[in-house]
């Protein structure tokens, strides 16, 4: 297994963050990658890609904190690309939920980022939130310029996943999915995902998985509990569990060129 989203960098996990990254070793979660929302936490990323073993980062700047882009920044982004360990641009994108950014701004960092990749023939690492058309729009231009596109945590309408299948790109599943209140209609799209464009993630230390049982005390996410959501998916996608975690391992190697 291999956990393609984990915010490690968080500070609910300083206090334990070496015994985080055992516990998942522990429970077979052979790899993890390690996700950037900004300039510093894309440093502190690949800080945790150098200690730990079998940890990679990603470098960008979330759509939240858009409204910091400048010359600096990218240039700090395109830097921070070139590393060996930094895998993937982002986490980038458009989130027009809660609009932290204003959208002009989010959609002049989200294309700036787009090109970084494409300039350092790296894979994208996305973020979407109720704005797909828009999302879509910007995104379109760059797919035959960028190695792969992957999706994290999609929590779309059937329509979305299917116009983000067609286009190649791979979805990131979380324990979302797990979540009888507002997973439901993500649980039933599952088995329209083709197991070669799927990656399974905790998006640790958020959505811990809420059919878990027991709970942890602490009510936090890690990607120790991955095995869960592997276990989940491919019940509800009525698949083997052992060929679907083969298949995204596979394709973790495949779209980030990793040895685990």
């Amino acid at each position: 297994m291999f956990d393609i989203g984990v915010n490690l960098t968080s500070p609910q996990f300083d206090k334990d963050r070496a015994d985080v990254v055992s516990r998942a070793q522990s429970a077979g979660v052979h790899g993890l990658l390690v996700t950037g929302t900004s300039v510093r936490e894309s440093e502190q990323a690949l800080t945790c890609a150098t200690e730990f073993k079998n940890c990679w980062a990603t470098a960008g700047v979330h759509p939240h904190d858009a409204s910091t882009w400048n010359e600096a920044v990218a240039e700090s982004i395109y830097c921070l690309a070139g590393q060996d360990k930094v895998v993937a641009v982002g986490e980038c994108g458009l989130d027009f939920n809660r609009n932290f950014s204003s959208p002009p701004d989010q959609e002049r960092a989200f294309s700036a980022q787009l090109a970084i990749a494409a300039e350092c023939e790296l894979p994208v690492f996305l973020h979407c939130r109720e704005a797909h058309d828009r999302f879509m729009v910007l995104l379109t231009p760059w797919l035959n310029k960028l190695p792969a596109v992957v999706l994290h945590c999609f929590t779309g309408t059937r329509q979305e996943a299917d116009v983000c299948l067609k286009h190649g790109m791979y979805l990131g599943i979380t324990g979302w999915v797990c979540d009888e209140r507002r997973g439901l209609a993500l649980r039933e799209l599952l088995p329209v995902i083709p197991a070669s464009q799927l990656f399974l993630e905790t998006d640790a230390p958020y959505l811990l998985p809420r059919d878990l049982l027991p709970k942890p005390r602490s009510r936090r996410n890690e990607p120790c509990l991955l095995p869960h959501i592997l276990q989940q998916v491919a019940r509800w996608r009525n698949e083997d569990l052992n060929e679907l975690e083969a298949t995204t391992d596979n394709n973790v190697r495949r779209v980030f060129n990793l040895s685990f």
